[in-house]
């Protein structure tokens, strides 16, 4: 074949894998910057697939280091040493299967790496945090700390139509723990899309707007943990516990599959643990489902259990720990179109009533559902339509 007159690619020894590690990037990540397959940075870095010059600059890019570090010396190494002399024969470090390059370990560098390696995967020692900052705040499981939100994304609780009942029984659970008086966990459960989280967040920016007029009273903050880091819950209460300000914690959308058992420490973190609830802390969550855990799981240990009725409530106890249940329903016609023009007349959506109603009865029969969030996505299409933005 005649020759194409770009250097061959070439297969010597390198430190990608360790660049990559010392950037804190993963390999997944490498590969989305340079627009290559997850396979391929792993081949490279075990000295299975060969390089050009090209991809040096830009693995050089992505490691934010030079070419040439790539494949002379480890992030941080000190200068190579002085060549050895032909007669002494040169130490190599390597493995069977992946590259082979001068070795400079030595067992204090060795430790080191594998300290440095725990350290991120426990995470960084959460430090003080400035709850001045902001009313809102998402956990960060990873690393136990705290991060402010700016914005929250909610509605005005009065654009909240047909749930009534929940919206006057949480706005009152959740004045009273605002006025630390005492107060129950709250499960919403019921139908998607009718407001469950919609309808936590306003209730805290109305207790919040409420408490801004009484002098000397501390803005309620509000702390979302994800569902995945649920079982961070236990070290979330010691962050907040013994803090002068009052906080509603959230989970959207908890829920257990059948080979989860991470439910068991969140019993122990509500309710029944040595330590128990933290005095300052509420938790609310909502689910698609009344007891959290899948029906099929209550159901074949009633089947299948010697003592059916006692795994029953082994199953049943974790939405027990919630002394609040608001049940959220399918929304009739009129709640559906009463939000629709609820949105209408809030954000100063002008066009014929007949016109507007008609269109959302479609749009909600097309996605086979009337609901809360069925409404506001017909109402943001009709804002595009009338070029207009919602916020």
């Amino acid at each position: 074949m005649p020759p194409t007159g770009k250097p061959p690619r070439k297969r010597t020894p390198h430190f990608i894998e360790a660049w990559r590690r010392h950037a804190g990037l993963t390999q997944v990540q490498v590969a989305e910057k340079m627009k290559i397959e997850q396979s391929t940075v792993s081949k490279l870095e075990r000295g299975l697939s060969p390089y050009d010059q090209d991809m040096l600059e830009e693995l050089a890019a992505v490691f934010k280091c030079a070419p040439a570090d790539l494949i002379s010396q480890q992030p941080g190494a000190p200068p190579a040493a002085p060549r050895r002399s032909d007669g002494e024969k040169e130490k190599v470090v390597g493995t069977k299967e992946g590259p082979e390059f001068p070795g400079d370990y030595s067992s204090a560098k060795a430790l080191e790496r594998i300290a440095a390696a725990l350290e991120r995967l426990a995470g960084a020692q959460a430090g003080p945090c400035d709850f001045g900052a902001a009313d809102a705040f998402l956990f960060a499981a990873w690393t136990a700390t705290l991060v402010a939100v700016s914005r929250v994304n909610r509605v005005d609780i009065g654009l909240l139509r047909g749930i009534d009942h929940a919206r006057d029984t949480l706005l009152a659970n959740t004045e009273r723990f605002a006025q630390n008086f005492a107060a129950n966990n709250a499960l919403l459960w019921g139908a998607r899309g009718m407001g469950k989280s919609a309808l936590i967040k306003a209730v805290h920016a109305s207790i919040n707007a409420q408490l801004a007029g009484s002098p000397g009273s501390k803005p309620l903050k509000l702390v979302e943990i994800h569902r995945e880091d649920i079982g961070g819950l236990p070290r979330l209460m010691a962050l907040l516990r013994g803090q002068p300000w009052r906080f509603v914690v959230i989970c959207d959308d908890l829920s257990f599959d059948a080979a989860d058992s991470s439910y068991k420490s969140l019993k122990a973190a509500l309710e029944g643990g040595i330590e128990g609830r933290p005095g300052n802390v509420l938790f609310y969550a909502t689910s698609n489902r009344r007891h959290i855990l899948p029906r099929e799981m209550i159901e074949n240990e009633r089947r299948t259990a010697i003592n059916p009725d006692d795994a029953v409530q082994e199953k049943t106890s974790l939405s027990d720990r919630f002394g609040l249940w608001l049940g959220f329903h399918p929304c009739s016609q009129d709640d559906y179109l009463a939000m629709v023009f609820g949105y209408a007349e809030h954000f100063g959506l002008s066009g014929a009533r007949e016109k507007i109603e008609r269109e959302a009865l479609e749009w909600a029969l097309a996605r086979g559902s009337r609901s809360g969030r069925t409404a506001w996505q017909f109402i943001q299409d009709l804002a595009g339509r009338l070029g207009k933005a919602v916020e």
